[in-house]
């Protein structure tokens, strides 16, 4: 199983800056995005502080000892790597006034063979796209989820709802955070979308899987997320990550060597 990557921010039509904030690293198959909130320019601050730290610090794990590792490893490696990047960030938000109270959401993913690791916070969210069957493989951690699932609103005017972006975990704010960490089987074919709330709060599901269910690249796919989303208002930062599982080399390369005989 090999993996494809592909990223796109845009700050929207709506704000001058982009606090979202978005890395890859294909060699140890890693995604990490994060949408940040509080005070000028510190929402960045700590977005960029959260997917620098996870990306410097896992990939340097999944490099060294990855391929070796169990899940339950991984698991735990990425629990630490969130758990120290948390610590970073609400250190810096205690100890320099300017980025008092600031934190983000987070959507982390290593791919471990033919697995996913996902752990979330807040309400940047992971889809997947497998054949035909789309769906929303985190659960967001807000208010406005809290009062679904509780059964005090429905769907309808969730989606017209003022609390979209009450968030009941958030990356940095505290001393500590639960990251919500589960793991999913790959298959070939299968296309990963993680994203900010800016384009899961301009585009309903069945627009996004529309886009992705189309016959265009990633980078195409990736535009167009955008662009949806900005023809709809564009209210807010977007930021879009496409990974896609595809079949391995191996078995090309052993014909590859039978022919040559």
């Amino acid at each position: 199983m090999i993996y494809q990557f592909c990223t796109h921010t845009d700050p929207g039509l709506a704000r001058d800056n982009n606090e979202d904030s978005v890395t890859f690293d294909a060699p140890t198959q890693l995604a990490v995005l994060a949408d940040g909130m509080g005070g000028y320019n510190a929402g960045e601050v700590a977005s960029g502080m959260a997917t620098a730290f996870i990306r410097s610090e896992l990939s340097r794990w999944l490099s060294q000892v990855g391929k070796t590792a169990n899940a339950r490893e991984v698991r735990r490696a990425l629990e630490i790597c969130v758990d120290n990047a948390n610590r970073s960030i609400f250190n810096a938000a205690n100890s320099n006034p300017q980025y008092a109270g600031m934190g983000t959401t987070l959507v982390v993913g290593v791919c471990h063979e033919a697995r996913l690791m996902l752990g979330h916070i807040g309400d940047s969210r992971c889809y997947r796209l497998r054949g035909e069957e789309f769906s929303q493989i985190t659960r967001d951690h807000s208010l406005l989820q809290e009062q679904l699932d509780a059964g005090l609103i429905t769907p309808e005017q969730a989606a017209t709802s003022l609390n979209k972006n009450l968030v009941t975990r958030a990356l940095g704010v505290e001393d500590t955070v639960l990251l919500e960490v589960n793991e999913h089987r790959v298959e070939v074919g299968d296309l990963y979308l993680m994203c900010s709330d800016g384009l899961s709060d301009m585009v309903d599901d069945d627009g996004i899987a529309q886009i992705l269910r189309n016959d265009e690249t990633l980078e195409q796919k990736c535009n167009t997320l955008i662009a949806a989303a900005n023809e709809a208002g564009g209210r807010d930062n977007i930021t879009v990550l496409l990974m896609q599982a595809k079949e391995g080399s191996n078995k090309r390369g052993l014909m590859s060597r039978l022919l040559r005989k």
